[in-house]
């Protein structure tokens, strides 16, 4: 029974990429622009961005996943699938905001083809200011392109 549970939620955390890709490329890119628009072109000198009130798009639906999973002291998959979207914000803001965009001094040099990919792919997408003609929307799973250009940055580091 447990072993569903945690392959419930590592599905629910695989899957959260492509609900990210999607709510990047639609919602963030699109109608909701005006709250992403600060995270591409800085407008400003602070910490928090309007970009940042995201969290709640995947904060408030993952805590009531959980509450209800665990709603009449039994637990169910809905806990689970809470988790996997947890699991997921705390990647993201690992990878995103402290790996990728250095808010916080952490983890600043690698030689980690994967995380080097990781981050070509994510200068590659803000390198268009506006939020048409984007592409690399993902966070997690790079377009493969950028993983061969680090492996072979890699060996060339290594070669000389």
């Amino acid at each position: 029974m447990i072993l569903n549970y945690l392959l419930i939620m590592l599905a629910t955390f695989v899957i959260m990429e492509g609900v990210t890709w999607c709510t990047h490329r639609y919602v963030m890119h699109g109608f909701l622009w005006v709250l992403h628009a600060d995270h591409h072109d800085k407008d400003h000198d602070h910490v928090l961005e309007r970009n940042d009130s995201f969290f709640l798009v995947f904060g408030i639906p993952s805590f009531l996943l959980c509450l209800a999973g665990v709603r009449g002291g039994e637990v169910n998959a809905l806990l689970f699938i809470g988790l996997g979207v947890a699991l997921y914000g705390m990647a993201y803001v690992l990878v995103h905001d402290i790996f990728i965009h250095q808010r916080l001094k952490w983890l600043r040099q690698t030689k980690n083809p994967y995380f080097l990919a990781l981050r070509k792919a994510h200068k590659v997408h803000h390198k268009q200011l506006g939020k048409e003609d984007g592409e690399c929307f993902g966070m997690l799973f790079v377009p493969l392109r950028y993983f061969r250009e680090a492996l072979a940055y890699r060996r060339k580091v290594r070669a000389s």
